[in-house]
């Protein structure tokens, strides 16, 4: 019976036979496997202490990897055969990549070490054949960067978790009211200033408790490369967030000009130490659009348009924009009046239109949250359906493509247990198997409509979690049951096994604890996992299902 997480199409086995990985197993890379062959040798085995030489096609101790294209290009079949060895066939690369994915879960938790824990030992694999492929091409998680800076270490060491559940999207969201974190060397202040905040907020805003010390950092441009560089290896696409023209308030604090200076003192603004929605957002005009355009043109240079599944694609927010100051400033009215605009949020959906024109005839494509339908959405644009399916429905049925990513279901910030010990709780309670019985898919869209379902993505928003330990704990082991959702061809929600999941967990918890991933464990958080007195914003109740 497997216990491979996300579970695989079809699995099919024998009693009989045992089929050796030991230091005589050879590996034959055919053309175009070389991410995996490089991935096999230097990480399962460095695990398990394989040198894994080159050998031959026909050798019987051997793993073979080769391109099958009667298989869909994301697609494996893994084969695990007496006399004749291991052989994964994938309908293109990242197919190959995802068949070794599922080896080494068959190998058990020594594979998910850094080092060998047993050396010398031979690991073996009973007779068996497995066909699998994903069933959405979007399968992605949001990591924000910019409430808490996650140094680049633990970037490369999320993209390698993502890697290890399918998981193929990884949305960078790197700017926010609290933190510019990419460096744009024709706007140094962005980092030189919009990096850092004097103090932080401990808990949710209401919270009385600060850290009152400095908190910041951002990434080089050779750390972008290297991050792009290192996803593309696991066939991961790294899709950057730069927010606009909402959540915008350190990069005003770094250059004043940006904001809406005939309405406030934007000289006196400083990134934002709280959370929440920040009033002060981008003045819509010229000198504002040439200045993003600046900056795009550097982000697309650090992430190019390549082979990679979703590389093209550029979030551009546009989420959360307080109009609050684009009502009161005389420059803004006059501005709508000029464009001949209905109202404000008709100017936003003309600032969004700008950068979709102006990404596309780049060969790009702008996604941005759902408030980009306000005012009418550009004809280019993917949507990012958060504010539950209401506003993916909205936009496959325009025809416009959609990842769903509702916060009821798939916002890993959302407290996990309605019990006293969960740490900085909240909003609604979503547990292992909320995320499990999760349907991209509402039923609301046709077959046609559905088609312009990308896929889905879950979404870590980091305003309560102030280190690795917490990301991981409030990820952790939920993202195990999203990946399944992602990528398995599961049944309707009510109908899913969630029993068998759980069952397969038990193994996954092993795996998880060799890669060292600090999980809230399935009896609660651990003494060191909770933050007693620090207050959180639990909502009571079931989520409406919107």
């Amino acid at each position: 019976m497997s216990d491979v997480i996300p579970a695989p199409r079809a699995v099919e086995g024998s009693m009989g036979g045992q089929v050796p990985l030991d230091a005589g197993t050879a590996l034959w890379a055919g053309p175009g496997t070389g991410t995996t062959e490089r991935w096999l040798r230097s990480t399962l085995g460095a695990a398990l202490g394989l040198a894994l030489p080159p050998g031959p096609q026909g050798a019987r101790n051997a793993v073979r990897l080769l391109l099958d294209d009667t298989l869909e290009p994301e697609a494996y079949r893994l084969s695990v055969v007496v006399d004749r060895g291991i052989e994964i066939r994938g309908g293109g690369a990242a197919g190959v990549f995802w068949g070794a994915q599922t080896l080494r879960q068959l190998l058990g938790p020594d594979a998910f070490r850094r080092a060998p824990v047993r050396p010398g030992t031979t690991y073996t694999l009973g007779h068996q054949s497995i066909e699998d492929a994903p069933r959405f091409p979007w399968r992605g998680l949001m990591l924000d960067v910019s409430r808490h800076f996650m140094p680049k270490e633990g970037v490369l060491r999320y993209l390698d978790l993502l890697a290890a559940h399918k998981l193929n999207v990884f949305h960078f969201h790197l700017t926010d009211d609290q933190g510019w974190r990419v460096h744009i060397k024709r706007y140094p202040k962005l980092t030189e200033v919009g990096s850092w905040r004097a103090r932080t907020k401990f808990g949710h805003r209401a919270s009385p408790l600060w850290e009152e010390k400095p908190h910041g950092g951002f990434y080089t441009q050779d750390d972008i490369r290297e991050i792009v560089a290192y996803a593309a290896e696991r066939h991961i696409s790294v899709i950057p967030e730069i927010d606009i023209p909402g959540h915008s308030q350190a990069a005003i604090a770094a250059y004043p000009e940006l904001g809406n200076t005939d309405v406030i003192d934007t000289t006196s603004l400083t990134v934002w130490d709280n959370w929440g929605i920040s009033k002060n957002v981008l003045a819509p005009t010229d000198n504002t659009l040439r200045f993003y355009e600046g900056v795009f043109e550097e982000l697309l240079e650090l992430f190019p348009a390549d082979a990679a599944a979703f590389s093209a694609f550029v979030h551009i927010g546009g989420d959360e924009c307080a109009k609050d100051q684009w009502k009161q400033s005389p420059t803004v009215q006059a501005r709508i009046k000029e464009l001949g605009l209905a109202d404000e949020d008709a100017l936003q959906s003309w600032f969004v239109r700008h950068f979709d024109n102006w990404l596309r005839a780049r060969g790009r494509r702008l996604i941005g949250w759902d408030e980009i339908l306000e005012g009418g959405l550009a004809e280019g644009a993917t949507v990012s359906s958060w504010r539950g399916y209401q506003g993916g429905i909205t936009a496959a049925r325009a025809g416009h493509d959609v990842v769903m990513c509702p916060d009821h279901w798939v916002y890993l910030d959302y407290r996990q247990d309605a019990g006293e010990d969960e740490p900085v709780p909240i909003a609604y309670v979503r547990t292992l198997e909320d995320v499990y019985r999760f349907e991209p898919v509402p039923p609301q869209l046709t077959q046609a409509e559905a088609r312009h379902v990308l896929g889905t993505q879950a979404n870590v928003w980091t305003e309560v979690m102030e280190d690795h330990a917490r990301v991981d704990y409030q990820t952790f082991p939920r993202l195990a049951a999203f990946a399944e959702v992602a990528w398995s061809a599961l049944p309707a929600p009510a109908e899913r096994d969630f029993a068998d999941f759980e069952r397969r967990m038990t193994a996954h918890y092993g795996r998880l604890d060799a890669l060292g991933v600090a999980y809230r464990p399935p009896t609660g958080p651990l003494p060191w996992q909770r933050r007693p007195g620090v207050l959180g914003r639990p909502i009571e109740g079931a989520p409406p299902n919107v």
